[in-house]
């Protein structure tokens, strides 16, 4: 069924071939299904915009400054804190100058340039300037340990490295002679960038046309490792074909998060997830397509970002559902040392109920709010709902959200806080999303249907498998000839456990190779159990354990600013971590939390018995990778001990 909605706006496809012009955004179209045994086992929705034909990512910044010179494209902190915009004639001039700086340094078409920082505006400049002057970027988390860092380095064949800081750099040191490769070394923080620039002068602009005309959609863009939860990273190898048909049809299916104005401003975004992960950098090159003010903020310490959203007032953000979780229950923490805990959960009850009215009305199966729940809505709005806005810059309407199930009771909560969540699911090899919550169509609890020109199809053993104009070339292996192909028959194995109903809207379910089978036979998927209890304002992490065991159990860690202040209200002191093991009210309030998690599953799929660590998982410690997701072999090697006491008798 189309589902239509009217705004005269530029197409990509349009905009990429005329340099200007609108087009009528086109009609939604539903995914068409195909059934097997009675069950839907595929899902395609065809493309919003026409393949391109020729160009590449590199050409964006010019054919901006072609178009609209004068538009703010991107914002930079300046020296008294605020933000600098930066037009897109200055970032295509500032990305020519760095382009010529890297030519002028000997780097040849197809080098790999590596970037280790945090997310920067330096690291977006780059990007562009790499690709402008026909280089290949590796994206390195600034996290990463020497030996992660070493091993991306030697397996991609990089020439030359760029990081953030003088700390960074030194710790590479002793490991320069394992390096042949890498010839070149640039700090950030020594005003490097500046200096490539300096460095570029004598150099014809003539040389980065040339370089930018020779690329095209199959010219690799990038190599991004996936973050390792079961061994050594593998390189994926993504094309400029690959981000244009992933964020073309992101833009145009996303209309109302990178088209629409809001009464008091244009569509901007504050990216503070990482570049180093394809999620933030997809979002990244289509706010640079879409024209779409982009900011940066390298911090995640709640305190900093809080003062970046409120300085900068984005209109939508990028976030995984971790972030989302804490915003509501450090709210709920506000509201409960207020005295208006009681206030606080009628009104989260009154957003629930009226997101899941909107649901309703949107899917033709409900009339929407009633006159009762509106009103309700309208009283709590300036008491609940708009400071949870106004906490995230005031202007905020719309959020991305990827990495991980969200829940259907937080996406309605955030629907009826008049903030839309457009939740996603994809991978690094798919160049971000594969599926998405389309607009005026969410359906809670899902991670929506097909972005425009990708098919979903569902094994025979339920893995996920994905087709597309995103999906990668393969994976990067210097010793079979540079890239070794991953799809068969043109689908990609994801590895991701899931299904799709009626309507084309996938559930995921679980990983494929996480999948717990007990002594008795039965086949547990851990990740339901482990995102709902991670969602509770006490706990941090989660993870379930049972395979070839006679019955499920889990691991806890404690969020200690939630536990502190769950202490507090009731008349006790904060004490650390160590000191609540033996915590019985505690306990009893964690026991509530898994009784509640387990009323998801059957009694065999059901936790047991659980434990709570005396620290949390972290990625310093190896138990996180820098994307949150759990390194499960590390986390049982580690807590071998307090894993075999859930399971004497």
């Amino acid at each position: 069924m189309p589902i239509s909605y009217s705004s005269s706006v530029p197409s990509p496809s349009s905009r990429s071939a005329t340099g200007s012009g609108d087009a009528v955004v086109p009609a939604l179209v539903a995914p068409t299904t195909q059934k097997l045994g009675g069950e839907v086992r595929e899902a395609a929705v065809p493309p919003l915009v026409a393949d391109v034909t020729h160009g590449s990512l590199a050409d964006l910044p010019f054919e901006n400054a072609q178009a609209e010179p004068d538009k703010p494209v991107l914002s930079r902190r300046s020296a008294d804190g605020g933000w600098h915009d930066v037009t897109a004639a200055r970032f295509a001039e500032e990305v020519r100058a760095v382009a010529k700086g890297l030519i002028a340094e000997g780097l040849r078409p197809g080098d790999r340039i590596a970037v280790m920082s945090r997310t920067s505006y330096d690291w977006t400049l780059l990007d562009f300037a790499a690709w402008a002057a026909g280089l290949v970027t590796v994206p390195v988390y600034p996290t990463s340990s020497v030996f992660q860092t070493r091993w991306i380095l030697q397996d991609s064949g990089a020439v030359a490295l760029v990081t953030e800081t003088v700390a960074q750099a030194a710790a590479l040191g002793p490991e320069r002679e394992r390096l042949p490769d890498l010839r070149h070394m640039w700090v950030l923080e020594k005003d490097h960038a500046a200096r490539l620039a300096e460095r570029g002068s004598a150099v014809a602009d003539q040389e980065t046309d040339f370089r930018r005309g020779v690329l095209g959609p199959d010219s690799l863009a990038t190599v991004v490792y996936t973050s390792g939860t079961t061994g050594r990273p593998k390189g994926c190898a993504l094309t400029h074909g690959n981000f244009l048909a992933e964020v073309d049809n992101a833009i145009e299916l996303l209309h109302p998060v990178f088209r629409a104005q809001t009464d008091d401003a244009e569509a901007s975004t504050l990216l503070f997830l990482p570049l180093s992960h394809v999620f933030g950098r997809m979002v990244a090159v289509a706010c640079v397509r879409a024209r779409v003010r982009l900011g940066h903020a390298p911090s995640l310490a709640a305190d900093d970002l809080l003062a970046d959203l409120a300085s900068f007032r984005p209109t939508f953000l990028l976030a995984i559902p971790y972030m989302l979780e804490k915003v509501f229950n450090n709210a709920r923490a506000t509201a409960e040392r207020g005295g208006k805990a009681s206030s606080f959960d009628r009104a989260a009850g009154v957003a629930c109920r009226y997101g899941e009215a909107l649901e309703e009305r949107q899917h033709g199966t409900g009339p929407g709010p009633g006159r009762g729940l509106r009103t309700a809505r309208a009283l709590y709005d300036p008491l609940v709902y708009r400071r949870i806005r106004n906490a995230l810059g005031g202007r905020l309407r719309h959020v991305i959200c990827g990495g991980s199930p969200l829940g259907r009771p937080l996406a309605a909560f955030y629907a009826g806080a008049g903030i839309e969540v457009y939740e996603g699911y994809g991978l690094t090899e798919c160049t971000g999303a594969a599926t998405v919550t389309p607009p005026l169509r969410p359906r809670l609890g899902t991670v929506g249907w097909p972005l425009p020109g990708t098919k979903v199809r569902i094994a025979q053993d339920g893995e996920v498998l994905l087709a597309g104009g995103h999906v990668f070339r393969g994976y990067w292996d210097p010793h079979a000839g540079g890239v070794i192909p991953a799809s068969r028959e043109g689908w990609f194995a994801t590895g991701d456990i899931g299904r799709l109903d009626d309507d084309g809207y996938l559930t995921i379910t679980g990983r494929k190779k996480e999948i717990l089978i007990t002594a008795g036979g039965k086949n547990v998927a851990p990740a339901p159990l482990e995102n709902r209890l991670r969602s509770h304002p006490l706990i941090s992490q989660c993870i379930v354990l049972g395979d070839r065991r006679p019955y499920i159990t889990a691991l806890l860690t404690l969020d200690m600013e939630g536990v502190s202040h769950w202490r507090r209200m009731n008349g006790r002191h904060p004490v650390p971590a160590e000191l609540l093991l033996d915590d019985e009210e505690l306990r009893t309030v964690l026991q509530r939390a898994v009784d509640d998690a387990n009323t998801m599953v059957s009694r065999p799929e059901s936790v047991r018995r659980f434990t709570v660590l005396p620290v949390d998982f972290t990625e310093r410690a190896g138990h996180l990778t820098p994307s949150m997701k759990l390194r499960r072999a590390e986390i049982v090697r580690d807590f071998a001990k307090e894993v075999e006491a859930l399971y004497e008798r």
